[in-house]
């Protein structure tokens, strides 16, 4: 069952509607604004009711604190080297709002908006029409994104279509905290992740080129280890990331649905095993947290994310493009999709 309600409004006092899914002795809140993810409450080993999601209670919350908790990416998640995006030999410069780069859809992306929505029967289906020239993207984008929660398993899935060639690269930046949300740190969460290869970056955590080897580094979780066991190794990528913010590149092929990682908490027993058709996911261990959230105040690392995704700068990276472009014709339709269950 899927409910409704006012969760606020914006500064601009545009209603913002809250939809929570009903599955049992587990819900899941969506908003429509940003298609943020609000809350997921599980329960943990005891039963005992518990929210894994970082956030906030009302809009002011996600107005005025940066992080992007929650949220729809788009039109392009993660990062582009320089803003520079060259289609068929022409150059588009977008917005740089991130060290020089462009990240996360630029200076008004996808987490920003209003979307459409609609319910159709356990389904939560949110729209939105990105015009041709939005954020100096090209072609006018159409964007479907359907939210499913039953069995204790969110499911995401991401369809889009331009009616010109364009980028297209969809995420959601939920950040996760399997202790629960006001735990306050995720270093003991453990984590595995089915990877071999991580994409190293310059300064500006740029991936150019090339790939690193996981095995003996910081970046090997295909072992099961706790989060903070190695984020303060003396590493050149870790330094560069002030800890873990990095893509790993995934075993699957491109559109090839896979369990991709597993979190676990020794506190809770809660597990959260994660699943995409997506070629990476880009791992982030909250390592510039500073905002007060739902219960408590979220300092460093307290919360993570995986961000399944295409390689980052794969449009300016052709050998990242090769595990799978982000670059789609027009009318090519845009569909993968990511999914988070939860059992204790």
């Amino acid at each position: 069952m899927i409910s409704e309600r006012v969760f606020g409004k914006t500064k601009n006092g545009e209603e913002v509607l809250a939809f929570t899914f009903e599955d049992g002795n587990r819900s899941a809140t969506v908003l429509n604004r940003g298609g943020i993810i609000q809350s997921i409450v599980v329960p943990d080993k005891n039963g005992n009711p518990t929210d894994v999601i970082l956030g906030y209670n009302d809009m002011a919350g996600y107005e005025n604190n940066g992080g992007f908790l929650g949220a729809l990416i788009g039109r392009f998640g993660n990062r582009i080297g320089e803003g520079r995006l060259t289609i068929d030999g022409k150059e588009y410069a977008l917005y740089c709002n991130d060290r020089g780069n462009h990240l996360h859809g630029g200076k008004s992306g996808f987490d920003q908006k209003i979307w459409a929505h609609r319910i159709e029967g356990d389904k939560l289906i949110l729209s939105v029409v990105s015009p041709d020239g939005e954020e100096n993207y090209p072609g006018t984008l159409k964007v479907e994104v359907t939210y499913t929660f039953q069995g204790g398993e969110l499911k995401i899935e991401y369809r889009a279509v331009s009616d010109k060639k364009t980028a297209i690269n969809l995420t959601n930046h939920a950040y996760f905290n399997v202790n629960g949300e006001g735990d306050g740190s995720i270093l003991d969460n453990v984590l595995w992740i089915d990877c071999d290869e991580i994409t190293p970056t310059n300064a500006t955590m740029i991936p150019v080129g090339g790939y690193r080897k996981v095995a003996g580094t910081p970046f090997d979780f295909n072992a099961p280890k706790e989060i903070g066991r190695d984020i303060g190794a003396d590493d050149i990528d870790l330094k560069q990331g002030n800890g873990y913010d990095h893509c790993h590149v995934l075993k699957n092929k491109c559109g090839e649905y896979v369990k991709y990682a597993v979190v676990f908490s020794k506190k809770t027993g809660i597990k959260m095993s994660c699943y995409t058709d997506m070629p990476a996911v880009q791992f982030y261990a909250g390592n510039g947290m500073n905002m007060d959230g739902k219960t408590a105040h979220y300092g460093q690392r307290a919360g993570f994310c995986l961000e399944t995704q295409a390689i980052p700068n794969n449009v300016n990276v052709e050998e990242y493009a090769a595990r799978g472009s982000s670059i789609f014709d027009a009318g090519q339709e845009y569909h993968f999709t990511a999914a988070y269950k939860f059992e204790a």
